[in-house]
């Protein structure tokens, strides 16, 4: 093999080294980036609706956040019995929707000045709530929350919580996408419960 044969080979053989060592080893061609933020909002099946609908999201999960039971059962959790509320997690792409407008999506979709309780639901469980997980997401709540007190669109003082992310329990099956399985069912519960008139006083019409 001639000098500069060898040259060449090497040479090559640099370039790909330096390309591997300047490419994450975690980076799969074409991944989506992804992130998560949770909220409680009374029943997580009409969370788990409201949220789908956003531009960006990637999945919505049911489940549980905020209590002190582990591994809690809907039972449990419907009884006020763990502490916990009924809560989504939401796993969105943070290029095509920033966390702000899910806050904004968030505040469309719940009844802030109730405490305790949620259209037809009452109890602790069904609070309303945003779990934040670093500082920028508690700093963004609490400025989305401020903004909503200075416009005085309430008579009324905010209670929705904000407070720091805990373990997030994902619900039972048959819960996940409860309105898609059982749309007849979950649309009789929706409008008996009297969520989107209630929404419509609230915030006027969306």
């Amino acid at each position: 093999m001639t000098t500069q044969r060898r040259l060449t080979l090497f040479t090559i053989g640099l370039l790909i080294g330096m390309t591997f060592a300047l490419t994450p080893s975690n980076a799969a061609p074409g991944a989506a980036t992804k992130a998560k933020a949770y909220f409680a909002g009374g029943c997580f099946w009409c969370m788990e609706e409201a949220f789908e609908k956003v531009d960006g999201v990637l999945a919505v999960v049911s489940g549980y956040m905020g209590g002190t039971v582990a591994n809690p059962t809907y039972e449990q959790v419907s009884a006020g019995r763990t502490g916990h509320a009924e809560a989504v997690e939401v796993t969105y792409d943070p290029e095509k929707v920033s966390y702000q407008k899910l806050l904004d999506a968030f505040w469309r979709n719940v009844d802030p000045v109730t405490p305790n309780a949620q259209f037809c639901d009452h109890g602790s469980q069904y609070r309303s709530a945003v779990f934040y997980a670093t500082d920028e997401e508690k700093r963004l709540a609490e400025a989305s929350k401020a903004a909503i007190e200075q416009a005085k669109q309430f008579p009324v003082p905010i209670v929705t919580e904000l407070v720091p992310a805990s373990t997030f329990y994902q619900a039972e099956d048959y819960h996940q996408d409860y309105y898609k399985k059982n749309p007849i069912r979950y649309k009789y519960y929706k409008f008996s419960c009297g969520r989107a008139q209630r929404l419509e006083a609230l915030w006027g019409k969306p």
